[in-house]
């Protein structure tokens, strides 16, 4: 598979968050995780040092949409191919595990190759945090185009 571009355009209003892969099955994946690999805007982490390499921003990203697509890299590592198997995005879990297993934490289920949009009221109204959201799979190797497009 080609490098994929990271990009850190938090200005928007559309931010590709890049193709998050699900590796072990069970074990969710941030969907921020490619672009805030140590999770320093999370608003629920604790604030990191002012210096250093998990220098914070002063607030945190909001998302008004947040669009899911249910494909993974295609054959011979070039282009964009259907999943296997089922993706599914979840939230944190609060007593379970927060994965597909966790009913009580899956947002929505998306078959292979189908788009799925969180989208909320227009301006200042239910905003989402990206860092709400997690993927699980069926499979190890399926993934997630996900954008997210900012208020």
């Amino acid at each position: 598979m080609a490098t994929q571009s990271v990009q850190k355009d938090k200005q928007g209003p559309d931010w590709p968050l890049g193709l998050i892969t699900v590796v072990t099955p069970g074990t969710p994946v941030g969907i921020m995780s490619l672009v805030d690999p140590l999770s320093s805007n999370d608003p629920s982490t604790a604030t990191p040092a002012a210096t250093g390499p998990t220098l914070s921003n002063e607030y945190t990203e909001r998302a008004q949409q947040i669009i899911f697509q249910g494909v993974k890299v295609g054959a011979g590592a070039h282009g964009l191919a259907n999943n296997t198997g089922n993706i599914y995005i979840v939230r944190k879990g609060v007593q379970g595990a927060g994965n597909r297993d966790d009913y009580g934490s899956v947002v929505a289920t998306i078959a292979p190759g189908v788009t799925f949009i969180l989208s909320s009221a227009a301006l200042n109204r239910d905003v989402f945090s990206p860092y709400r959201y997690s993927i699980d799979a069926d499979n190890a190797g399926d993934s997630c185009l996900v954008t997210m497009i900012m208020q």
